[in-house]
């Protein structure tokens, strides 16, 4: 299982989408693909966009099926960001 520190990456507010591609393509996919787990650690991440989200997660479910978040646990996680997740995958759903 690997442990993915957000806010090295994006800072205290995550609202680069282009950033979040990246992130999904260059961290996310490498480690799904190898048919590991994988931690997404919000540590000190105060706030993130449903744009940074979407642009994070919904590509992952739609190319690999909602069971996608059977392999991705999210760490850390204050209200605001859990809130922003939710709304992505129930719309994703």
């Amino acid at each position: 299982m690997k442990n993915l520190k957000l806010f090295p990456l994006v800072g205290g507010f995550a609202e680069n989408k282009d950033k979040a591609r990246d992130i999904r393509v260059q961290e996310i996919i490498p480690v799904l693909e190898k048919g590991q787990n994988l931690i997404l650690d919000f540590e000190k991440v105060d706030s993130i966009t449903q744009s940074f989200a979407h642009a994070l997660l919904s590509d992952l479910i739609r190319n690999y099926g909602i069971d996608v978040l059977d392999r991705i646990s999210f760490a850390n996680c204050n209200e605001t960001v859990s809130k922003i997740i939710e709304i992505v995958v129930d719309y994703m759903q």
